[in-house]
């Protein structure tokens, strides 16, 4: 899918996002990932993401505790960095 991340990317943001477990099963950060990612190329709103990555809210709320926490900017600097 055009908007899914390679391996190679996704080898690239790995480890810059948190692992510490949660109270609850944790979704797939690449399928979150993909979910955002498609959410701002598309420019869709939260509510349009579509079904089949599940429940918008989930990929919403990770997005904006990951912005809260720093995370996305560490991603952005990192991948500046990169030859």
């Amino acid at each position: 899918m055009r908007y899914e991340l390679t391996d190679f990317e996704w080898t690239a943001i790995r480890p810059f996002l948190p692992n510490k477990p949660r109270d609850v099963p944790r979704v797939d950060d690449r399928r979150v990932l993909n979910g955002i990612f498609w959410i701002l190329r598309s420019g869709a709103p939260w509510r349009d993401l579509p079904e089949t990555f599940g429940p918008y809210t989930t990929y919403y709320n990770r997005f904006v505790r990951w912005r809260m926490a720093g995370i996305w900017d560490s991603i952005m600097e990192a991948l500046a960095e990169t030859p």
